[in-house]
């Protein structure tokens, strides 16, 4: 049986394909040759797209909020061919302190950024195990490696992202289905300028949630560095490696802050050896 990078035509389902990152990466996969199925909350967003490469790409409207909507849209997608690759693209970010965020902000954030991809992920297992392998790259972030103030829930979000992909990972790892986390830094993908925020409470306007709400809500996506053209021709790349990697840094500000924190985070861990060890039953 051929594999998955000897595929000569490749069928992409990509979440959250109307802007930004996913609608790069919708437009390299057909660049190359490939077939996708864009979801998209906003179907007119993609029509230049139709128009140039016709029935190759297919677009389906989906609020990834909604589980029956999802289970729809995936059953209708297998219907037509099978998935090869699976994208987990949608998000955006509330921005604020903990204490400022509704009940409502939380649960959407969470309801987007991880029981959605969960929700996806699970639903393409069956048959990707079935027809012998497949891909899911989950669109992660450096914050689901770091956390930083005024993004609580966003953190929340990628982290069991992280979490959840790493464990599934092993678990259909001899049925030839690869998970990637990607991890892009600061991007010029217009994700500022989509982001969300908290009614601002007086005592957190002055300290490190109020100087970081004040940054990004004056920031010029000009100093990102993040290329999606190039994202998403790096995580084209990696659909045809026979192992790609389970976490995928892109930028190198993801790689600089990355790297930083697993530093510190194994240099705490090193002081607490004697301490843990010590809570061991006394032979």
């Amino acid at each position: 049986m051929p594999t998955l990078s000897d595929k000569a035509v490749r069928h992409w389902f990509i979440t959250g394909a109307s802007g930004g990152l996913g609608r790069h990466l919708t437009e390299h996969a057909l660049q190359r040759g490939d077939r996708v199925t864009a979801t998209v909350r906003r179907p007119a967003a993609l029509q230049d797209l139709r128009e140039t490469f016709g029935d190759r790409l297919t677009v389906e409207t989906l609020d990834v909020t909604r589980s029956t909507d999802i289970d729809k849209v995936i059953a209708k997608t297998l219907r037509s061919a099978p998935v090869d690759i699976v994208v987990n693209n949608a998000g955006y970010a509330v921005v604020g302190a903990a204490e400022e965020m509704t009940v409502e902000q939380i649960r959407d954030q969470i309801e987007v950024l991880l029981l959605a991809p969960m929700l996806i992920t699970r639903a393409f297992l069956q048959p990707m195990r079935e027809q012998g392998g497949g891909r899911i790259i989950q669109i992660s972030s450096m914050g689901g490696q770091i956390g930083t103030p005024t993004h609580s829930s966003y953190h929340a979000g990628k982290w069991g992202l992280e979490g959840f992909t790493e464990s599934v990972s092993r678990e259909v790892a001899d049925f030839d289905i690869h998970l990637t986390l990607v991890e892009p830094g600061a991007t010029r993908t217009g994700f500022a300028s989509a982001l969300r925020y908290t009614t601002e409470s007086t005592p957190y306007r002055d300290n490190a949630v109020g100087r970081t709400r004040r940054y990004l809500e004056t920031a010029d996506e000009s100093v990102f560095t993040g290329d999606p053209a190039k994202l998403a021709a790096a995580i084209h790349d990696t659909t045809r490696h026979p192992n790609p990697p389970l976490r995928l840094a892109l930028g190198s500000d993801t790689y600089n802050a990355v790297h930083t924190a697993l530093t510190e985070r194994l240099t705490a861990l090193e002081t607490q050896k004697e301490l843990a060890a010590s809570v061991a039953f006394a032979h």
